[in-house]
């Protein structure tokens, strides 16, 4: 099976945007996401602490073009919800995970777009704790926390994911998610710091 992935983190959250104004909800409680071809994840449960509240500006880059879009995360101990917004602030997507799965609300169509687990994984993956993650991984994979970077590697040591983080305030933020099996990279820049 090819997978096709466009971009990542919240930039990819425009994969919400594949359908007309309807709702989407897997019922069988937390998604799954794709590591690299051939291998899934289960989600970590959405909880988190402290509290994320945040406006950035996502650009996506792939095969050489680049796409920018608003997103609005916010996250806490019961769920995690993600607006995408369109360059005037009218809301073209949101997806909310909680204790009963992964809602969707579309509105607008934009093709070639990964699910929105995967949305969910780059957000997961660059903000939760690795803790979060260890049981969650497959057998053999790793990530782990070197100074400013988090990695992710398959079982042969290969380097699929990598985030790049800066301490803003009292957080540690990522700045850029680089994936080296589906070959995007996404830059984020905070709004209204």
């Amino acid at each position: 099976m090819k997978i096709r992935l466009f971009m990542s983190a919240t930039v990819l959250c425009a994969t919400l945007l594949a359908g007309c104004s309807h709702t989407t909800r897997q019922s069988d409680g937390r998604p799954q996401a794709w590591l690299q071809p051939g291998t899934q994840v289960t989600l970590p449960a959405p909880g988190i602490t402290p509290a994320i509240n945040v406006q950035q500006l996502l650009t996506g880059t792939f095969n050489g073009k680049s796409q920018s879009l608003l997103v609005m995360l916010t996250a806490d101990e019961q769920k995690i919800t993600l607006a995408g917004l369109s360059s005037v602030g009218v809301r073209l997507f949101l997806a909310t995970y909680d204790a009963s799965g992964l809602r969707t609300e579309q509105s607008i169509m934009v093709p070639q777009l990964p699910p929105a687990s995967q949305v969910l994984a780059d957000v997961m993956l660059s903000y939760w704790p690795v803790a979060a993650w260890q049981s969650q991984l497959p057998e053999g994979w790793t990530l782990t926390d070197q100074g400013d970077k988090r990695e992710l590697r398959n079982p042969q040591g290969q380097l699929v994911t990598e985030i790049t983080y800066l301490q803003r305030k009292t957080m540690r933020q990522p700045i850029s998610i680089q994936q080296h099996v589906f070959h995007y990279h996404i830059t984020i820049r905070y709004l209204g710091d």
